[in-house]
């Protein structure tokens, strides 16, 4: 039905007689004359209707916005005076000689051809008309840049010696740290599968299997609360690989991220920098610093003294912290700024903000009194500085500042000193309490090696247990999560116990990957990288809806298709299940 696709016309076609198929994407009338902007996924090519085809110029003037049409015509030189530069077809137009309506159009819900600077109509409208959203040529660029990160990924992985094996959708209930979606049998009444929430135990018996190196471009599923960077559903490109350590992983990894970013244009190098957890947080407040600015956390615990308030000196006293951050030019910042930064810190359960600006005539401010000159002098602030500190347990103190510093960085809009900050955040604790049972869980997941050093604190002090787990972080966001695995089946069952569980639950949940380490597994270890994430953020996207092509809303609903939806009665007694309201 075409020859060509509509963004594909140029100079050199000038005299060809072309099919093109596609939207309506704007109609002009000018009486003897009608044009149009026919849009397909390859571009926009205007289309002039004159009286040498009569027939072709009436049926044009009745045709409305998002009809879809054959067109037939030649193309043509445009007009001196009347090249659009701003088109890649601005140089020709096609002189129509026939056209027919093939997909008959109403009034679109909402605005496809936007004019620019034009507003977006609402997210929750657009979504829910998702089918006219994605003609947005910015929605279409990012789903093609997604399939192209998709292949590189295929590419790269599969010329290292990756195997891509599919895992199971449909498996054992397995929580992991978020809750499962259950999918109830038909077959074996009162029984469930899950949905994956990644495939970590598959790859691991894979490796088991001797098939040495897998990936997969993995569909996850969690069930977690509402938030916006998160959807239900996802896509993660999985590898895991046999007779490797930490480095063996970092640098495929490495690898990676370099081929993705260079299909997107970008050029990085490698290899990436490390830094331990602890230091990450003491310096940056975070577990995924955004590196690109020198903002860096100071520990002011010496500084307090005989001349400091009595609440910090009484928080020194029961072993407590103070951690300071000196905001170069930071005295720009409003009354209205602090309050603002003091409400982000407390946010995070920190009692309060210490702050203090430096101006011709001093430092002034809660935090000069509080702190006292003596510890003012020897921070020495220099006149248009700011300081911002908090108090307490590290705990607290660390990440409330660490969420200061971003929002000052935003603030004050630094500009970062380089454009791409990679790192590897190493050595996270294995262990870590639940700040409301006070249990002792995974940092992370369940089978991740315990460091070889820290194997004599598993008993006597688990939570000073460092792991052989890793994050990548690019510009303050995490890109993924991998770790060496546990392959001692002794070993993942004593961890299990260090958990709180017993031997018998130990085997009802996770019998089947102790039994394969029973078996004889291989050192292996891998990562999984959040590939919708890494699409958002090399789109220039602001949400992970913007790369995927039926997102969930921040409340896990489909609005186009209306899902989740409510199920006949008659569909639940096959599956053997009742509602309880």
């Amino acid at each position: 039905m075409r020859t060509h696709g509509c963004g594909e016309l140029r100079s050199e076609h000038v005299g060809q007689e072309v099919s093109l198929g596609g939207w309506v994407h704007r109609r002009r009338d000018l009486g003897g004359l009608v044009f149009i902007d026919l849009r397909d996924r390859a571009g926009i090519a205007q289309v002039a209707f004159g009286p040498e085809a009569p027939e072709a110029l009436a049926r044009a003037g009745g045709l409305s916005a998002e009809t879809v049409v054959l067109v037939r015509g030649v193309v043509v030189p445009r007009p001196a005076g009347q090249v659009n530069r701003e088109m890649a077809t601005g140089e020709v137009e096609v002189r129509a000689s026939a056209v027919a309506i093939v997909g008959p159009a109403a009034a679109p819900a909402i605005p496809v051809g936007r004019v620019r600077g034009e507003e977006l109509a609402a997210e929750e409208l657009r979504l829910r008309h998702r089918h006219l959203d994605l003609r947005r040529p910015e929605l279409l660029r990012n789903l093609e840049l997604r399939h192209r990160l998709l292949q590189r990924a295929r590419r790269e992985l599969s010329a290292r010696g990756f195997l891509e094996i599919e895992t199971p959708i449909l498996g054992k209930p397995t929580p992991e740290g978020a809750r499962d979606y259950l999918v109830p049998s038909r077959v074996h009444p009162g029984e469930f599968y899950a949905l994956p929430q990644s495939p970590q135990i598959y790859k691991q018996l894979l490796m088991v299997a001797g098939f040495d190196r897998y990936f997969q471009l993995a569909r996850c599923f969690r069930d977690e609360d509402p938030r916006a960077d998160r959807q239900p559903e996802f896509t993660q490109i999985d590898l895991e690989a046999s007779f490797v350590g930490p480095e063996d992983i970092y640098a495929v990894t490495d690898d990676l991220l370099v081929a993705l970013w260079d299909e997107a244009g970008e050029e990085v190098v490698t290899p990436f920098s490390r830094m331990p957890y602890r230091e990450a947080m003491q310096r940056y407040g975070s577990d995924k610093p955004d590196l690109r600015f020198d903002l860096e956390i100071r520990d002011g615990t010496d500084l307090v003294g005989e001349g400091s308030g009595d609440f910090l000196r009484a928080s020194v006293a029961r072993g407590e912290r103070v951690r300071l951050l000196v905001v170069p030019e930071g005295a720009t910042l409003s009354r209205k700024d602090l309050d603002a930064l003091t409400e982000e810190a407390r946010a995070m359960r920190a009692p309060g903000l210490l702050w203090a600006r430096r101006g011709p005539d001093g430092a002034s401010g809660p935090g000069a009194h509080a702190l006292g000159e003596p510890a003012l002098a020897a921070v020495a602030l220099a006149e248009g500085d700011a300081l911002l500190g908090c108090w307490g347990v590290d705990a607290v103190a660390l990440p409330a500042l660490g969420r200061v510093r971003l929002e000052v960085i935003r603030r004050l809009r630094l500009a970062p000193r380089v454009r791409h900050a990679f790192v590897w955040i190493e050595q996270f604790p294995m262990f870590v309490r639940d700040p409301e049972s006070g249990a002792l869980v995974p940092m992370h997941h369940p089978f991740t090696a315990p460091h070889p050093d820290d194997l004599a604190l598993l008993e006597p002090d688990p939570e000073r247990v460092r792991s052989l787990h890793y994050d990548p972080v690019y510009n303050g966001t995490e890109l993924g999560s991998g770790s060496i695995r546990i392959v001692d089946p002794a070993l993942q069952s004593k961890i299990f116990g260090r958990l709180g569980l017993t031997p018998e639950e130990a085997e009802r949940r996770f019998g089947f990957l102790l039994e394969g380490l029973r078996a004889g597994a291989p050192p292996h270890g891998g990562i999984a990288l959040g590939f919708d994430r890494i699409v958002m953020l090399l789109a220039g996207g602001e949400s992970l809806r913007d790369v995927i092509a039926f997102p969930k809303t921040t409340a896990a609903r489909a609005l186009f298709e209306g899902a989740p939806a409510a199920v006949r009665e008659e569909d639940l007694d096959v599956l053997h299940l009742r509602i309880r309201r």
